[in-house]
């Protein structure tokens, strides 16, 4: 991948094809976090951005203060036993590490995402929260996730069908050739379902560390199956897809993220 391509996709410009006309919405950022907030029309407030903010900032300091005096935290690949006084944020990433056998990093997107939405679920009746990626969704209405997978054939050609009611679920994506997430392996696109939205990011990570090339695509399926709170898989590489468990699968233009 190129370097202009890396900055395309670093920059998020998938974002431009959000399309449901009943929400709202909005993005908040703090240093490395970038969050796609969207929300019913009906429940939009201008304070809302305000409040996802205070949450980031909340969230991150409790992170980074334990991560001053733990700094195996932010760099282990392996899964890591916590100090008691860890705080709950970076508790859910270590149980979701721990359960995808991963380092807690892994699970800080989805962490993160689950978080602000949860948050946001007091306030508003439809939720979308996406972090570089990976998304907590809580929705009465029928929602479609574009599938991004770089140079392959299948990017923003199909989309995974949440229906009605089905959430809060968390929807993670990992590659191994789109975006600056560290990667073992090369595939172009792991999306898992699952929840806590932790788990499944980090249940992504672990499976795309699986997928070298196309003969290992039942290798991460196989890996999932034993992750208790993921629900399904697609795992894309090149021309070649393999998917498991609840997802559904259906065709979309040009990419329509509803």
């Amino acid at each position: 991948m190129d370097i202009s391509k890396a900055g395309r996709y670093v920059t998020r410009d998938y974002r431009f094809l959000h399309e449901a006309s009943d929400l709202c919405y909005f993005k908040v950022q703090l240093k490395e976090s970038d969050l796609a907030v969207g929300v019913d029309r009906n429940s939009y407030r201008d304070v809302l951005f305000d409040l996802c903010r205070k949450e980031l900032i909340r969230l991150r300091g409790e992170l980074e203060d334990y991560i001053s005096m733990h700094p195996e935290f932010r760099t282990s690949l392996l899964p890591l036993q916590l100090s008691p006084r860890a705080p709950h944020i970076a508790s859910e990433m270590a149980a979701a590490a721990a359960a995808a056998g991963v380092g807690p990093m892994a699970a800080v997107a989805g962490a993160f995402a689950q978080a602000v939405g949860e948050m946001l679920a007091g306030y508003a009746d439809e939720v979308i929260v996406e972090n570089g990626g990976d998304i907590y969704l809580s929705s009465s209405r029928d929602r479609i996730i574009a599938v991004f997978a770089g140079e392959s054939s299948f990017s923003y050609k199909i989309g995974i069908k949440i229906n009605a009611g089905e959430g809060p679920v968390g929807v993670c994506t990992s590659s191994g050739t789109v975006g600056p997430s560290l990667s073992f392996g090369t595939a172009d696109a792991v999306v898992v379902k699952g929840m806590p939205v932790a788990l499944a990011d980090a249940a992504a990570t672990g499976a795309g560390n699986l997928v070298k090339s196309e003969a290992d695509l039942l290798k991460a399926i196989d890996y999932v199956k034993n992750i208790p709170g993921i629900s399904g898989i697609l795992i894309i590489k090149n021309n070649k897809m393999a998917l498991w468990g609840e997802i559904e699968i259906i065709p979309i233009k040009r990419g329509k993220q509803q």
